[in-house]
């Protein structure tokens, strides 16, 4: 390689360093209590998320095209929440709800900012609830004080959070999962979380209605047209 050459390919790698450290650091300049880890996620997943797109990802999705009634209603179930709360789902006739197994070391932990976004612009009609769980990969190894914590400083989630519990089949699995993922309850599917931030989507009149992968945008226009019909 010519001296020329070699000088402006010395220059093009030392530009797209300082780039890179520069779109790093304005993603991560607000991060709290993350890792190394969780901040090198954040900033790729846009990245991420595009060459899912460009190659054509199965997005997994699953609509009750019958709206199929459930055998037993979602409505009388209740689930743990953090500091010794329950969430009672009776409360939730006459809206949508969307349930998500979450995780914060994972690829899609910056689905928490679009889950947020999502409960900010549909509160009206919408009620997500996220579901920790260290079930893949161990990517979920906090505290619920912990989870709390990092959700509310790195993303503004204000929506609730349940207990941290196991949403894989199974005797410790979470009861509101186990309705979620077993036929012989919400009366369609046994489709079970394939990993971190798999979406469920339930109806006003709690006929479980749609699954969603976890590739699958909280703000794509699958789950917002769901959302919205």
């Amino acid at each position: 390689m010519n001296t020329p050459r070699l000088k402006l390919f010395v220059f093009a790698v030392i530009l797209l360093t300082a780039t890179c450290l520069i779109y790093f650091w304005m993603v991560n300049k607000n991060s709290q209590r993350m890792t190394a880890r969780q901040k090198i996620i954040k900033a790729i997943y846009p990245v991420f998320v595009g060459f899912q797109r460009i190659f054509g990802a199965d997005p997994k999705i699953k609509t009750n095209v019958g709206l199929v009634q459930p055998i037993q209603s979602l409505y009388l179930l209740k689930t743990a929440a953090p500091h010794g709360n329950m969430i009672d789902f009776g409360q939730f006739r006459g809206k949508k709800i969307l349930l998500v197994n979450t995780a914060s070391d994972c690829g899609y932990t910056p689905q928490y900012e679009d889950l947020q976004k999502l409960h900010e612009l549909y509160s009206d009609k919408l009620i997500i609830i996220g579901f920790p769980a260290n079930d893949f990969k161990e990517q979920e190894k906090g505290t619920d004080e912990e989870i709390a914590l990092f959700c509310k400083a790195n993303f503004g989630v204000s929506f609730p959070l349940a207990e941290k519990s196991s949403v894989v089949d199974g005797p410790l699995q979470n009861k509101i999962f186990e309705w979620l993922t077993h036929k012989n309850e919400n009366g369609w599917t046994d489709q079970q979380p394939v990993w971190n931030f798999s979406k469920w989507l339930v109806n006003e009149n709690g006929i479980l209605t749609h699954y969603f992968g976890p590739s699958v945008s909280p703000l794509g226009a699958d789950i917002v047209e769901a959302i919205l019909h």
